[in-house]
């Protein structure tokens, strides 16, 4: 039987298993905007190899969208990256 989680429920949860270097990532890209993966790497103190994996992850979540312009892959915020960024705020001031 599958029981009801609500969306704040389940990202929270979500964001429990995501490794340290997400919230990292996350941080620079709501200060900084949108940019291409090596100032990401760069500014969020996170290796390219362990970014990419760390990108993949929160893109599957929908939290990060990656487009391609030229050769540069670009990492935006989406709206529900914005959300969740609210929530995991809300969780840690109580």
């Amino acid at each position: 039987m599958i029981g009801t989680t609500t969306l704040a429920d389940y990202l929270v949860k979500a964001g429990e298993r995501l490794p340290e270097e997400a919230d990292r990532v996350l941080e620079a890209l709501v200060t900084e905007g949108d940019m291409n993966k090596e100032d990401l790497s760069l500014l969020s103190r996170v290796k390219r190899a362990v970014l990419d994996h760390v990108i993949m992850q929160l893109y599957a979540l929908g939290l990060v969208e990656v487009s391609t312009e030229g050769k540069s892959k670009i990492c935006s915020l989406t709206k529900l990256g914005q959300e969740y960024i609210s929530l995991m705020e809300e969780k840690k001031a109580g």
